[in-house]
């Protein structure tokens, strides 16, 4: 039924202005205003995401967006100097920049956007 349909996905956030700066002026991310207040990040590969404001919003405790690069030393190193600072997890080995690169998985840094919602990057090159 849906095999051929154009899927997206959304999030949503407490702010929906810091959260286009974030994404259009830190992360670099296309961005569209839409009607009712709605913001969508245009991420390559054809893959709009929504992101809209909601009152009683409560941050996401898992990752909803991933980013894959071929170097995370280069993109943490530019994200750090963008301002974006990077999370720490117990459960991780991390260094001092924290990127985890724990065996079996790849090498990857954990960040928020305004709102608190997780995101990540991680090596795929």
């Amino acid at each position: 039924m849906f095999a051929n349909t154009k899927a997206f996905s959304g999030f949503a956030v407490d702010d929906i202005e810091r959260a286009r700066e974030f994404y259009a002026e830190t992360l670099g991310i296309e961005t569209t205003a839409e009607e009712m207040g709605f913001l969508t990040v245009h991420i390559a590969g054809d893959r709009p995401t929504m992101i809209y404001p909601k009152p009683d919003f409560e941050p996401a405790t898992y990752t909803i967006l991933n980013f894959p690069v071929d170097d995370i030393d280069a993109a943490v190193g530019e994200l750090s100097d963008r301002g974006v600072e990077f999370l720490r997890y117990e459960q991780f080995e991390q260094d001092e920049r924290g990127i985890s690169r724990e065996e079996g998985g790849p090498p990857i840094a954990w960040f928020t956007d305004p709102a608190g919602n997780i995101l990540a990057v991680l090596e795929t090159g």
